[in-house]
């Protein structure tokens, strides 16, 4: 089973919608007990950084996700989600995220001829040891929108990497756990094959 996590933090119709048609059955809730006893989770989620620690606060889920990552669940975080994973955001000073992962959320600087929130396609470059983007080329073109980036700790920890005014960490990846900043249920093909690597980890 593979459980989506509900915050009301939005966009979770689209991911359910591509495991659908990825011919998976996943399940939209935020019981603890279902989420645990999931084969995978995904955290999707747009919006505002401490909004939806709130929300993730309110609903117990903080500790439901440490617990689900510390029995070596799968673990996927889109858009929104990947930002919780870490520590820190710019947009939510003082709020503490997830630390899943070691790193801090930034704002995208202003820069003429470039429009934020970055919204569109952006090509990527691939970290070639990854498990969720094996058999993603380099180059390839996926969904953005976000005001916010990630700068990971540990350059091992980064999946994929994109620009867009400055260097983005575009997915990131240790052990379980497993985040992109882009959507890969909007990105085509390329995403379903993401979605399938997760799937089948």
């Amino acid at each position: 089973m593979i459980a989506i996590v509900d915050y009301d933090a939005g966009n979770i119709k689209s991911v359910e919608k591509a495991l659908q048609y990825l011919g998976e059955k996943p399940v939209i809730t935020r019981d603890t007990d279902t989420l645990l006893r999931a084969d995978k989770v995904i955290v999707p989620g747009v919006g505002a950084f401490g909004v939806a620690m709130q929300q993730m606060a309110r609903y117990g889920l903080p500790e439901t996700l440490h617990e689900i990552v510390s029995r070596e669940t799968p673990v996927l975080g889109i858009c929104l989600g990947l930002q919780l994973f870490f520590d820190s955001s710019e947009e939510a000073e003082g709020v503490k995220g997830l630390s899943l992962l070691p790193g801090r959320i930034v704002r995208i600087p202003p820069k003429e001829g470039y429009k934020i929130p970055h919204m569109g396609w952006n090509s990527i470059r691939v970290n070639k040891s990854s498990r969720l983007m094996s058999g993603v080329e380099d180059g390839s073109y996926v969904y953005f929108v976000h005001s916010y980036y990630l700068k990971a700790d540990r350059p091992e920890d980064v999946a994929a990497t994109t620009d867009y005014v400055v260097p983005i960490d575009a997915a990131a990846e240790r052990g379980n756990v497993f985040a992109t900043q882009f959507h890969p249920e909007k990105s085509g093909e390329v995403g379903l094959r993401i979605l399938k690597n997760f799937i089948a980890l």
